[in-house]
């Protein structure tokens, strides 16, 4: 017995890309993040949820190495990154960043570079060849819809399509896990569709995702797990429709309630 509890203990580590423990962030003295744990296994949506100021994006830049945690683990595929709030070494968080990609609700696209350039830079930069870190973008241009494109410049693109170039970007390293930070909130409806398209995509692809998002019915259609968060906890998490479809947390159905309104 002992020894099957061993073993499944063990699998279910091994399928985790990312576990986050007891992980806590403040600003001053304000408290953004108060003893967050979860895990976030391969092949699954993780989609975080909650009003403004909640720590939603501060979780996910702390995943990322954007902010500095206060306390608490990160480990990715079971490896400290952050063991009780000390950072592994430069080298070691380097090789570590190599294991995810972050989409920005912005962007972040360099305004000089073409859209061939943008995409292909970072595998270049970590040492790809450069023929073959373009023709790597150019594959994943024509998965975003974006065949045709390569020699154009952010400012000659909606805002769809500088967010699906941007989502390009974020796989050129082929990362295990991928973070959306409000991919949409940018954008207006119609444009927030086509970005929505893409991720489905990625969904049914079976790539990792965290994301931070406002569109609930999204979240409800894609994710295989929910988080709410409000006041830097989680309030409530589980599978989409025990979330949305009977919350138990009085805060979460007064959130998902004024949210419909």
């Amino acid at each position: 017995m002992e020894e099957n509890r061993k073993n499944t203990a063990e699998a279910a580590k091994a399928s985790s890309i990312l576990e986050i423990r007891s992980l806590q962030k403040s600003f001053g003295e304000h408290s953004v993040l108060k003893d967050i744990s979860l895990s976030v296994d391969r092949g699954n949506v993780i989609s975080i949820i909650g009003p403004s100021g909640s720590g939603k994006s501060t979780l996910l830049r702390c995943a990322s190495f954007l902010e500095t945690a206060d306390g608490g683990d990160i480990l990715y595929d079971g490896q400290y990154a952050v063991r009780d709030g000390a950072y592994a070494s430069r080298a070691e968080l380097n090789r570590f960043r190599t294991r995810f990609g972050l989409v920005f609700q912005n962007f972040n696209l360099f305004p000089h570079y073409s859209v061939l350039r943008n995409v292909s830079e970072p595998a270049i930069i970590h040492g790809e060849n450069k023929e073959n870190a373009r023709d790597r973008a150019r594959e994943l241009l024509k998965k975003m819809g974006l065949d045709g494109k390569e020699n154009a410049y952010p400012f000659q693109l909606s805002g769809g399509q500088q967010q699906r170039v941007a989502i390009a970007r974020a796989l050129a390293l082929n990362p295990e896990v991928l973070y959306f930070d409000e991919p949409t909130s940018a954008l207006d409806p119609e444009l927030t569709g086509e970005v929505l398209k893409v991720i489905r995509q990625l969904a049914e692809d079976k790539m990792t995702m965290v994301v931070v998002t406002h569109e609930m019915p999204f979240a409800r259609a894609v994710s295989n797990h929910v988080i709410f968060m409000d006041g830097g906890v989680i309030v409530e998490e589980g599978h989409p429709e025990a979330v949305f479809g009977s919350p138990v947390q009085e805060r979460t159905k007064q959130f998902l309630r004024n949210y419909q309104q």
